[in-house]
């Protein structure tokens, strides 16, 4: 028996890097995991490896840009399931390049799937995390922080997301549901890969004053994983990367980026 039998956890943006680590990690230890993203053949091909080392998770696509999408997650889990431990929220990828270049249509974009679908899963579900005493786990993203010129949008979705976690915790003590962040640095997924594929001088270019490594998604998921065990379940705050102080044990101080 796993630390997370009979434990449901939902993840947006399930199907690849972050997100699917975080999922497997939680299959590992006994949870049933149930993925949301866009693509059914990408949500098919996590099932299946996730399913080799835990339950299969169960999956729906859809697109969490709108409301339609995140009602129909929740009327899933709920019909499927009935009851949610624990919500990740892992959805979201943001344009980047020259502001003066950047439409209005790309900051609507950046802000409907991560922001919006943030805020939209976390109230749907609350009623289920609630019962549950359960937990929140937003993956941001350590621009919140460091804003850069060349990632306007991201920076600015990720600061909203920040500030929406930290006002929905106050809640969460009152009601007995623990709402953590994560705001990982530069982390290697596919889509890292795929942007700086041939183009091994690129990263310092980009992040000139910021990135020291390519940070790891193992090291992700054990932090998501830490946040919602039992003993730690009065803890609430931010990890790694933010300056807002965490409650974690000092062999992880916030400071630190994953």
């Amino acid at each position: 028996m796993g630390e997370f039998s009979g434990k449901v956890v939902v993840v947006t943006g399930g199907s690849r890097g972050i997100g699917r680590a975080i999922a497997q990690s939680f299959a590992r230890e006994g949870a049933q995991t149930v993925l949301a993203a866009s693509s059914q053949a990408n949500l098919d091909a996590a099932a299946a490896a996730i399913g080799n080392s835990g339950p299969k998770p169960l999956t729906l696509a859809g697109d969490l840009k709108t409301l339609q999408a995140c009602e129909a997650l929740h009327a899933f889990v709920a019909e499927k399931l009935g009851r949610c431990d624990v919500l990740v929220n892992n959805a979201g990828a943001t344009r980047s390049g020259n502001f003066l270049e950047l439409p209005d249509a790309a900051f609507h974009d950046g802000f409907a799937l991560k922001y919006f679908a943030c805020v939209r899963m976390s109230r749907l579900f609350w009623p289920m995390l609630r019962d549950a005493k359960g937990h929140v786990v937003n993956i941001i993203g350590g621009a919140a922080r460091t804003p850069d010129a060349n990632f306007l949008i991201g920076g600015s979705v990720n600061a909203a997301v920040a500030n929406f976690s930290k006002g929905l915790s106050q809640l969460g003590k009152r009601e007995g549901v623990n709402v953590n962040v994560i705001h990982p640095g530069m982390t290697e997924t596919d889509r890292v890969t795929q942007l700086f594929v041939g183009q091994p001088n690129r990263l310092p270019r980009f992040f000139p004053r910021t990135l020291a490594r390519v940070g790891n998604r193992r090291k992700v998921f054990s932090i998501a994983q830490l946040r919602t065990i039992a003993p730690q379940s009065s803890r609430t705050g931010a990890c790694p990367g933010s300056k807002v102080k965490s409650k974690l044990p000092n062999t992880m101080p916030a400071s630190n980026w994953v």
